[in-house]
């Protein structure tokens, strides 16, 4: 009987980024038709645009600003569009009010990978759809909280550690190394800790990456280093 390998992969993304949306899309289709191979996804912390403040700035000044104006931006956007649509993404760009400082979502991805990774993958996967399909402010504490209680975390508790500077700086940090690694955009697919794919790659580049990694020997990882590491959550 042979047997099955457990293949970790680490998402780094902004849930800001409509090609990570689209990444996740097709990581998904990716892992769906794989055989003999798991997959456990972490999803890690990368900012587009650090410099937004912490309440936003309104959408189309901020699109004025990069693309000099919606019909620019709706230029840039054709192709994420294309790819959207491909992937099963129906963006509705022109619902979006709020270009959001995404610090507090991903302080909030943060806290749920430490509830566990179904938890994680709830939140992230509705922070996509709330901005991008429905229009949402993800930089909302209060939108924030009822992500966090939609996906089985304490609501209480998370507007509370909202409300504080908790894991700021390890989000932070966490972004920091990523770029010190050489991670330049998003997403990028670190897989089984020794290869990175970057962009929102088709379906079957992923898999064949997973693939490869899984047909290898699995990496020695020291794991002193996590010892004495919380999960920052509260819960």
């Amino acid at each position: 009987m042979s047997q099955t390998r457990t293949i970790e992969i680490d998402v780094v993304s902004d849930v800001m980024c409509p090609w990570c949306f689209i990444g996740k899309k097709n990581l998904e289709a990716a892992t769906a038709g794989l055989e003999g191979i798991e997959v456990a996804i972490n999803w890690r912390p990368f900012q587009l645009d650090p410099t937004l403040p912490a309440e936003g700035k309104d959408r189309k000044l901020y699109l004025e600003e990069k693309f000099g104006g919606e019909e620019g931006a709706r230029k840039a956007y054709k192709r994420v569009e294309e790819a959207g649509l491909a992937a099963g993404i129906d963006f509705r760009f022109d619902d979006i009010m709020v270009s959001p400082n995404t610090l507090d979502a991903h302080r909030l991805i943060h806290w749920a990978g430490g509830v566990g990774r179904e938890a994680q993958h709830r939140v992230v996967n509705r922070l996509f759809e709330l901005y991008f399909l429905e229009g949402g402010n993800i930089g909302d504490a209060r939108l924030l909280s009822a992500v966090a209680e939609d996906a089985g975390m304490d609501g209480a508790v998370v507007r509370e550690l909202l409300a504080s500077d908790r894991d700021r700086q390890d989000v932070r940090q966490e972004i920091a190394v990523a770029q010190q690694m050489g991670v330049t955009g998003v997403p990028c697919f670190i897989i089984d800790r020794r290869y990175a794919v970057m962009g929102a790659q088709p379906p079957e580049v992923l898999a064949q990456a997973i693939t490869q990694a899984a047909s290898e020997p699995a990496p020695q990882v020291d794991h002193s280093a996590n010892d004495n590491k919380g999960n920052g959550s509260g819960q």
